[in-house]
């Protein structure tokens, strides 16, 4: 691996014979618990939003950005500090991230207003972008193995969904015994711990150093990236595309990246090696997972105000329901190597596509009413799903980018992740919308203006019910759930559309895996059988074309 330090070279004052001896599944613990502790931190605070509204009284805009300014900050930066990562050195940028999320953790349980809390939160994002990247990068180096590589990122990506989903249980339980900066202070001893653990255990390595970093060029990748995260949560959160705001987040995030793409090009040592999208193991790796996550965080989002909405169960039930579909995930993602192996990325990712669209379908049955057998069978195939398709996807682009590029690629492979997210929060909620607002736009002894409220969720449709009661009320509130129900439907539909376009972009993957030695896929080599090795696919430097 040219250019390259692995997981036995020499560190600091230990011995190349002491660092060589450092277990890789330990070091894979270790990172793990750092990808948790990220996970959780983007979810944790969704159940203790009306705890942080009463204690510090914040605007409208605050408590928006108290919310969004962690994945928005975090999101924007992944390209910049992966690539910092490959050319300084990914273990100092990832024991970096480890200091300042702990600082930031404490400044953020502490806080007592919400300008304080929203710039946490935004350090949080900082830290969490240099930690995500880090860890897959460094996996990449330690797990040279393409099949126990494999392995790894399986385990990485169940370790991810979990800390998804046990941040809401994690805080639903802390926000019972304590205070809202509970939620936040859990961090503190961890970081503490992974600090000097991390820098006696984890290996350094970096790309290519040759040449400076493009500063420049970093800082174009992450102002366009805000601008365009940033428009895509405004349509997510019900703004109009034709919004100024919007419109001038979009176009200026857009032309900042048209123009960091034209300068990668020109450079003979680009920050971001582009050509690895011509690749297309790599290239169609990055659409699938935007496609997954495209299709099923809105739905993830719609889904959960079903339960509680239409159904009426609390917070905490509605995350026990969807336990199963993490449970799912975990099993898929230890399993995932192992089908990998056996079949190759395009049948693995093809097949992940398929049976998360054959369990959206299945959820086409949820109705105005419980179906408990309907709902575990639905969530269960769509963890297995979900996870069988992000684990192949990952795997591939990982392995197919040199081990120089090794932080932008994880970066690249974590941003399309984001912006794949919040397009389908945007998208699918726009498809919810114009299904749900039809429904109540003629409500029996209901004012206009009170049905157009109404239109907007399900949500403000029971607190105008609420307010009008009587037999409106009752009607009102009737033909929202019914209203809810269809634009569920229908959004599940799209969702399975979706889903099949993924299956049908993942054929352009490779049918078997190369584990030959250094990790690039062949579209010729038959299941199960190495491709052929082509040297100057992995370790090329990167300013030759």
């Amino acid at each position: 691996m040219s250019g390259t330090t692995t997981a036995a070279a020499p560190q600091g004052r230990r011995g190349s014979g002491d660092r060589a001896g450092v277990n890789r599944w330990v070091v894979l613990v270790v990172l793990c618990v750092s990808l948790l502790l990220v996970a959780v931190d983007a979810t944790v605070l969704h159940v203790a939003v009306p705890a942080v509204t009463e204690d510090l009284r914040p605007g409208g805009m605050e408590l928006l950005w108290i919310v969004d300014v962690y994945p928005l900050v975090c999101a924007s930066l992944l390209i910049l500090f992966g690539t910092l990562g490959d050319r300084v050195g990914r273990r100092r940028v990832l024991l970096l991230g480890y200091a300042l999320f702990g600082v930031a953790s404490a400044v953020a349980a502490l806080a007592d207003n919400a300008q304080v809390l929203i710039a946490a939160r935004a350090l949080l994002g900082v830290g969490g972008a240099m930690i995500m990247p880090a860890t897959l990068s460094i996996l990449r180096q330690v797990f040279p193995d393409r099949r126990e590589r494999a392995v790894a990122i399986g385990v990485w990506s169940a370790v991810a969904a979990v800390g998804a989903a046990v941040g809401p249980l994690l805080g639903g339980f802390l926000l019972e015994h304590f205070w809202w900066g509970s939620v936040f202070l859990i961090n503190i001893p961890l970081m503490l711990v992974s600090l000097p653990v991390g820098r006696w255990l984890l290996p350094e390595s970096k790309g290519d150093g040759d040449g400076p970093w493009d500063v420049a060029g970093a800082l174009m990748a992450a102002g366009g990236l805000f601008g365009v995260v940033y428009g895509v949560k405004r349509l997510g959160g019900g703004d109009s595309p034709l919004g100024v705001a919007t419109l001038a987040a979009l176009a200026a995030g857009v032309a900042l990246l048209v123009g960091f793409v034209r300068r990668q090009r020109r450079r003979a040592r680009p920050l971001v090696d582009l050509s690895m999208f011509a690749r297309p193991a790599f290239s169609t790796s990055v659409g699938c997972i935007v496609l997954a996550m495209l299709a099923l965080v809105g739905l993830e989002l719609i889904a959960a105000q079903y339960l509680q909405l239409v159904l009426g169960l609390s917070p905490l039930e509605t995350g026990l329901r969807l336990l199963p579909l993490t449970l799912a995930a975990m099993a898929a993602g230890l399993a995932g190597s192992k089908l990998l192996h056996r079949f190759g990325p395009r049948v693995t990712v093809c097949s992940g596509f398929c049976l998360t669209a054959l369990a959206v379908l299945v959820l086409t049955g949820m109705g105005g009413t419980a179906n408990d057998v309907l709902l575990l069978t639905g969530f269960v195939l769509l963890g297995l799903g979900l996870e069988t398709t992000l684990f192949g996807a990952y795997e591939s682009m990982l392995s197919e980018a040199p081990p120089s590029q090794a932080g932008g690629a994880a970066a690249i492979g974590e941003t399309s992740y984001q912006l794949g997210a919040g397009i389908g929060i945007a998208l699918l909620g726009s498809v919810m919308n114009a299904a749900y607002a039809p429904g109540l736009s003629s409500v029996p002894g209901v004012p206009a203006a009170d049905s157009a409220a109404a239109g907007h969720s399900l949500g403000e449709a029971y607190e105008v019910a609420a307010r009008l009661g009587g037999a409106p009320g009752d009607a009102l509130r009737s033909a929202a759930r019914e209203a809810f129900v269809h634009g569920l439907h229908v959004t599940l539909l799209v969702s399975a559309g979706l889903l099949l376009l993924g299956a049908l972009a993942a054929l352009r993957l490779p049918r078997g895996m190369d584990c030959s030695g250094g990790g690039s896929t062949s579209a010729s080599a038959e299941p199960g059988v190495p491709a052929p090795r082509e040297p100057s696919r992995v370790g090329v430097d990167s300013s030759v074309r």
